[in-house]
């Protein structure tokens, strides 16, 4: 099993930055690839980036393309998403999950993905 806990989120103004991250714990970090998925209020979780297990493939959401980008330090077990331009749109609770499912096309599609954090708040205010 992956344990996965973000960290990172808050309050940040619109067009600002913030940088989240997911630390695993567990089984080999470097054999899952890894997701972010966000859910805002009253809204189902959606997609937001994903990588693959050797960080060289990553694929994003149109919504978050140019400005978001995930990376992944295997040494550190450690999964980031770093968010410019942000958003009042962007609110929502970012979760890090993991998969074990090599398919690129299948990453952006929740139940791909077998663990999952407790999720971050992240808030843009206008």
């Amino acid at each position: 099993q992956v344990q996965l806990v973000e960290s990172g989120g808050g309050l940040v103004q619109a067009g600002g930055s913030v940088r989240l991250s997911c630390a695993a714990s567990g089984e080999s970090f470097s054999s899952y690839a890894m997701g972010w998925f966000r859910q805002a209020p009253g809204k189902e979780r959606e997609f937001v980036a994903a990588i693959s297990r050797t960080g060289i493939i990553t694929t994003y959401a149109d919504s978050v393309k140019g400005r978001f980008t995930i990376s992944r330090d295997n040494a550190k077990n450690t999964v980031y998403v770093s968010m410019n331009s942000l958003k009042p749109e962007d609110t929502a609770v970012y979760y890090c999950a993991a998969t074990q499912r090599p398919s690129i096309s299948t990453w952006s599609v929740t139940r791909t993905y077998d663990y999952w954090g407790q999720g971050t708040q992240v808030t843009v205010s206008s």
